[in-house]
């Protein structure tokens, strides 16, 4: 599903890579010489990007992911996941390697994230006559914030179709995310390090060409601005014990441009996400599983209107 050239409904600009799972005792993790890890310690193919794409696969969504992957072991994990999942891949050749990072998870589910940022190479660029083509066969294109999308927004702008991007943990200042945050249809990001979500959102919007951002404050539900209204979207029951909280903005942000592609209005679409992102928190961090239409289709059914 998915090949290069072919109509999709989503490409997933950026955001492959591996992750290693830690199961630790508690975070912050207080100092010793050494720790005994009796969950095991696991390395995964999936990142920001993989999970996105993940989520849209698992709704029914044609999904396509192109992203610039090393050829190394990691690679190979990521090229096998999206075979595995039979989701088209452009794996443009990653000179500096592969993604990776190292994620500790607590014992409530919480995580902390440790990025190589040696894997961003300055020079990298996607090839513009790929990226206008993969983006001219999608009915929308969302891009992560892994380098080097941020180039890539001038291209996709020219050529018209619809953008999300999920600005993650962003303080509302870091200079990075802002061509993100501006060149975006729909804006994603978490309320973790915002003083004042309302204003960030409505910055957002007000600067850039957003028609819907949504920050996502976990068990204290999300913020959506639509239409110049800000609505509080209250958290939605996690169907099972809370392990993990990886993937969870990644599923909410899959199932929301899942209600969005289909028409449904932002109310109903942000509701969407808060369902797949409860999900996502019951599902260990070292297993791949995205929420089906049909689970979504059900438990939405069980959610006050």
């Amino acid at each position: 599903m998915g090949s290069q050239g072919e109509a999709v409904d989503v490409l997933v600009l950026g955001g492959a890579g591996v992750d290693t799972i830690v199961y630790v005792p508690e975070l912050p993790l207080p100092y010793a010489d050494s720790y005994g890890i009796d969950s095991g310690i696991r390395t995964r193919a999936g990142q920001t990007g993989d999970f996105v794409a993940l989520g849209l696969d698992a709704l029914g969504l044609r999904t396509h992911h192109l992203d610039l992957v090393g050829d190394d072991p990691e690679g190979d994990l990521v090229r096998a996941l999206h075979r595995e999942r039979g989701i088209g891949l452009t794996a443009l050749p990653g000179p500096a390697g592969t993604k990776r990072a190292v994620n500790l998870v607590g014992p409530d589910g919480r995580r902390l994230s440790l990025y190589d940022t040696s894997r961003a190479h300055p020079g990298d660029r996607f090839p513009e006559d790929t990226l206008r083509a993969l983006a001219g066969a999608s009915r929308h294109v969302h891009v992560t914030i892994t380098q080097p999308c941020a180039e890539a927004l001038p291209v996709l702008a020219a050529t018209g179709v619809p953008l999300s991007t999920d600005l993650h943990d962003w303080d509302g200042e870091n200079p990075y995310h802002e061509p993100f945050a501006l060149a975006a249809d729909v804006v994603f990001l978490s309320a973790a390090a915002l003083s004042d979500p309302e204003r960030t959102v409505r910055r957002i919007a007000e600067r850039g060409r957003a028609e819907v951002v949504v920050a996502t404050a976990g068990a204290e539900g999300a913020y959506l601005l639509a239409d110049g209204e800000l609505t509080r979207i209250p958290a939605v029951a996690p169907p099972a014990p809370v392990v993990d909280s990886n993937g969870a903005g990644d599923a909410f942000a899959a199932a929301f441009l899942y209600g969005r592609l289909a028409g449904e209005p932002p109310l109903r679409c942000a509701r969407y996400g808060a369902v797949a992102g409860a999900h996502a928190c019951t599902v260990p961090a070292t297993r791949a599983e995205p929420m089906s239409r049909e689970a979504l289709v059900e438990r939405m059914a069980a959610v006050p209107a």
